[in-house]
């Protein structure tokens, strides 16, 4: 029996390298009206629209490339030995590798 490891490995960084996009979509989102309303960050000081227009426009991207990362890792997940507590979490780390070897290069 094949446990597709490799497979899910690749699948993941693959989809880390678009997932860029809506990360920094909920990082600008986050920074600008919840973070910045409790004094953690500071909020751009040309955006003045409220977060509506952001939630119109960031929504559906960051829904698709969640529901994406769903779709591919659903079958991979079924063929894998690996257990579903431990396969998701490792999942969403893979994911989010490109986005963290950005942040660490800059």
């Amino acid at each position: 029996m094949r446990t597709y490891a490799p497979a899910a490995a690749v699948v993941n960084l693959l989809l880390g390298v678009p997932a860029v996009v809506p990360v920094w979509m909920l990082w600008y989102f986050a920074a600008n009206w919840p973070l910045a309303a409790i004094g953690w960050t500071e909020a751009e000081p040309t955006e003045n629209d409220g977060p509506l227009p952001w939630l119109v426009l960031f929504g559906p991207v960051v829904a698709a490339s969640a529901a994406l990362w769903w779709l591919a890792n659903g079958p991979v997940r079924r063929r894998s030995a690996a257990p579903a507590w431990a396969y998701w979490p490792v999942s969403a780390g893979l994911t989010l590798l490109p986005v963290g070897v950005l942040i660490a290069r800059s």
